[in-house]
């Protein structure tokens, strides 16, 4: 496998695009801007692959879009409220991006790093991103290994950090999933495993609470359209503008991957696995603010809990010294019965 030019972005920098494959005829493409996944190509049934991801065609394209298409999110994926946290009675400020928030890592996470890559064989990279002490107001220097894996009939995402100083940090992959391969996602199908949610307020921050998933709009425990229920008259969905929340893995922590989420649509069924303790899933309400269409997409992110660092009842993000970080989640895919 080797890197082919992508293009060179305005400060000067060079970003490779890489091809992973597999014998199953699965194909993944990675940007180095980013560490993103620019194309993922699922085998179909009846011959043939399709793209199963949303991307574009440029790098100029990515580095103008806001909706983090594909890429590794960080340090602290989600939102942090008023960018604001304390750590070790030392208080840390995160420039805002959402309103009243700091989002994904503030305006310049790690979605804009350019992360250095080597193939260790035809199906797996490996991508590494050093982050400074005060990257985007975050304490300690933080040093990032990512791995993907073509397996058989996944896409394996394998994380691991370490810091200098004490940090918070929590890294999923913002990929925009349609099965179909086009049109809208409201006729997906999806099964969360997950009893409950963390409700939000007005600035979709949660309130600290965890609140079950029976009899509202938000229990996918059984598999669900998710049109189904996107207009209903619920003040969370109403917040959310539709689905954009974190659910409260069962069962969690997990030492392995462990299942999260099933979506069917387009005759392919995607199974999420992952040792993380929460999955949010956003349904593309604000895509309409981009270049694709609104719902065109779907996110299932593997993660900690939106603001932990402020909530002290969430499992804890914060990293120190000698501690390793690791976090796996794996995509799996096979034709729908």
């Amino acid at each position: 496998m080797q890197p082919v030019p992508y293009g060179r972005l305005a400060d000067g920098r060079s970003v490779e695009a890489w091809t992973l494959q597999n014998e199953s005829g699965f194909a993944a493409t990675i940007l180095t801007y980013g560490a993103r996944i620019a194309t993922l190509r699922v085998p179909l049934s009846g011959g043939g692959t399709r793209n199963v991801v949303l991307g574009f065609a440029r790098l100029e394209d990515y580095v103008a879009d806001d909706s983090h298409q594909g890429s590794v999110v960080g340090r602290f994926g989600n939102r942090i409220d008023h960018g604001r946290f304390v750590l070790d009675g030392h208080e840390y400020h995160i420039p805002l991006n959402d309103g009243t928030n700091a989002l994904h890592g503030g305006p310049v996470g790690f979605n804009r790093a350019v992360w250095p890559a080597t193939a260790e064989a035809d199906n797996r990279l490996l991508l590494t991103h050093v982050s400074p002490d005060g990257d985007q107001g975050f304490p300690g220097k933080l040093s990032v290994r990512l791995r993907y894996t073509l397996l058989a009939d996944a896409l394996e995402i394998d994380y691991e950090a370490e810091t200098d100083a004490p940090t918070v940090l929590n890294l999923t992959n913002h990929s925009y999933f349609n099965l179909g391969g086009g049109g809208d996602i409201l006729g997906h199908v999806l099964t969360l495993n997950a009893d409950r949610f963390t409700p939000i307020n007005a600035a979709l921050i949660p309130l600290g609470e965890l609140r079950s998933v029976t009899g509202t709009p938000l229990d996918f425990r059984t598999p669900t359209p998710i049109g189904a229920c996107i207009e209903a008259d619920d003040e969370q969905i109403r917040l959310g503008g539709g689905y954009d929340h974190n659910y409260v893995l069962s069962d969690a922590p997990f030492p392995e991957p462990h299942f999260a989420a099933l979506v069917e649509a387009g005759g392919l069924v995607m199974e999420v696995l992952t040792t993380e303790p929460g999955i949010q899933f956003y349904s593309g309400n604000f895509l309409f603010k981009t270049a694709f269409p609104q719902r065109s997409a779907l996110c299932l992110e593997t993660q900690h809990f939106p603001d932990s660092p402020n909530q002290p009842s969430f499992p804890t993000t914060t990293l120190r010294p000698g501690q390793v970080f690791r976090s796996r989640t794996i995509y799996r895919f096979s034709p729908s019965a």
